[in-house]
């Protein structure tokens, strides 16, 4: 079932592209994939805390909900905590957490008390204030692991959407908060997409996750997929700070889970990607 299109592998990049035909395949073996991760995690820790993020991401999660998964799992150690949040109400239809809440947290048995949503009734400001608190004291418990090189928290799983514009979770290109480096939690209040105030994630927190996982799916996604991956992007088409780019695992693992179109441009110039490993399904 699998093949190799490219074995150039850099560890220092750690990083490994997956491509599948359809998104149904995605689900499938991103269910597999977190399983494992939370197997692990649950065995060495005790605990697996995963971060999850909003837009279209829920929709790979469903195979989750299902045998073997809802009966197999290990779900009374999961705890749950968001990469990135719009400063909305809870039943907005634009908050991340109802997404995340009627498609995945409904459907599987996962303790209430392990949810830690974003404050959705304090200013943007407080609310990265309070959601740094709360990940600090869970830090110091070590339900999230810490990071020795960094001293950020070492979330076992981070799993991101990527925008066409190159963001993860709400940072976005070109911006400020790219550059912060002791932050965990940040926040923003002139976000380029709707709604404009958000919080998020930090790259210092991102790049200290034990295993990142990146989702990439459409043709409108193509342009950008080859420029965060590709090994020498020059010219007029070179990234100058597309966030995905700059996902890069202290110590960790990367990988993309893209689909035929979003990889497209990647096929097309055969070996910018080469530091990575290249699996097709």
């Amino acid at each position: 079932m699998e093949r190799e299109s490219a074995t150039t592998y850099e560890p220092k990049r750690n990083g490994e592209i997956r491509v599948f035909e359809s998104p149904d395949e995605i689900s499938t073996d991103l269910a597999e994939y977190i399983s494992q991760i939370s197997e692990i995690s649950v065995k060495e820790r005790g605990y697996f805390a995963i971060a999850l993020s909003g837009g279209p991401l829920v929709s790979f999660l469903g195979k989750l909900c299902e045998a073997p998964y809802n009966k197999t799992l290990d779900w009374s150690k999961w705890y749950i905590f968001w990469s990135d949040e719009r400063a909305v109400s809870k039943n907005h239809a634009e908050s991340n957490y109802k997404l995340i809440k009627e498609g995945f947290l409904t459907k599987v048995p996962i303790i209430n008390g392990h949810v830690y949503s974003i404050n959705d009734n304090a200013t943007v400001e407080d609310a990265a204030t309070d959601y740094e608190f709360v990940i600090r004291q869970l830090v110091k418990v070590r339900t999230i692991g810490v990071s020795e090189s960094t001293d950020c928290p070492k979330f076992d799983l981070i799993l991101l959407d990527m925008g066409s514009d190159g963001h993860v979770a709400s940072l976005f290109p070109n911006h400020p908060t790219l550059e912060l480096k002791d932050d965990w939690i940040t926040y923003i209040t002139d976000s380029p997409q709707p709604p404009p105030e958000r919080i998020t994630f930090t790259l210092p927190v991102i790049n200290s996750a034990s295993n990142i996982a990146i989702v990439a799916t459409g043709d409108d996604k193509a342009k950008a997929v080859r420029l965060v991956v590709s090994d020498g992007t020059e010219g007029p088409d070179a990234p100058v700070s597309l966030p995905a780019r700059m996902v890069h695992p202290t110590d960790g693992k990367l990988v993309w889970f893209l689909d035929k179109a979003a990889a497209a441009s990647l096929e097309a110039s055969n070996g910018d990607a080469s530091s990575y490993e290249h699996h097709e399904y």
